[in-house]
């Protein structure tokens, strides 16, 4: 007997465990007093002033440990509500269909190393920026740029003839090259990026010049990470592409070097 396909909308389970952490501790931090919270943001944000020498590095909190930490940390807070589901939205079909292809150790890796990506570009750009950034679009600019090598194969979640989820997932990738030739793919990035330069997706800093501004820097820093680095992670062979035409796909032993 086949076993159930599953449907192509469901939530894998390490996606869904994403969404609760990051709901989670925006909750707790709802229930922070006000200066309390504002402490934890300078503690755990990503602050580029932090690796300046010419300022004081005393005056911020956490001091050395803070200085490695936040690279990742600061892609686990967000401003209020409306910014942590903005991101999760973005994140649920590019998350959940990685989180299939990689796994659950894999993924979350991979969303890690994008969203370092994300600070070390936002540092190279804000040298001197005292404000601190929060934020996961770094890390979902990762997932979407990682999952458009695959997305719109016959097959695959974006794909006009979808199967169930598992197999939608796990379709051949393109390697690096043809992807940047793919009209789809191409279109993609075109809107992507336009709408980072043009308005920004979901990354902020907080108590800039302005209230909020958006860290677009991040998100590119971190779509190109993803885009760069899919291969490093993905367990499907690029020999499937060839044994694909004969219907017959050879074993996942990660072998595949793009």
């Amino acid at each position: 007997m086949e076993s159930p396909r599953e449907p192509i909308l469901t939530i894998p389970g390490a996606m869904t465990a994403l969404l609760v952490i990051m709901f989670a501790i925006h909750g707790v931090r709802a229930l922070l007093p006000l200066a309390v919270d504002q402490e934890v943001i300078w503690l755990f944000g990503f602050v580029p002033a932090r690796y300046d020498a010419s300022v004081m590095a005393g005056q911020f909190p956490g001091g050395f440990a803070a200085s490695v930490w936040t690279f990742l940390t600061y892609s686990l807070l967000h401003a209020d509500i409306s910014h942590i589901v903005f991101n999760m939205l973005w994140m649920l079909p590019f998350g959940s269909a990685l989180a299939r292809r990689f796994g659950a150790v894999r993924f979350f890796v991979f969303l890690a190393v994008t969203a370092i990506a994300g600070a070390l570009a936002h540092l190279a750009t804000h040298q001197h920026e005292v404000a601190p950034m929060i934020g996961a679009s770094a890390a979902v600019s990762g997932a979407m740029a990682a999952a458009i090598r695959f997305a719109f194969q016959r097959g695959s979640f974006l794909s006009l003839r979808r199967g169930d989820a598992e197999m939608a997932a796990r379709v051949p990738a393109l390697p690096l090259l043809r992807a940047l030739r793919n009209g789809r793919v191409l279109a993609f990035l075109g809107i992507w990026f336009g709408l980072n330069f043009i308005t920004g997706i979901g990354a902020i800093t907080i108590g800039g010049a302005s209230a909020q501004s958006i860290a677009w820097q991040a998100h590119v820093g971190g779509f190109i990470a993803g885009l760069l680095l899919f291969s490093l992670f993905d367990p499907v062979p690029r020999t499937i592409l060839q044994d694909n035409t004969a219907g017959v796909a050879p074993p996942l032993d990660g072998s595949d070097l793009r």
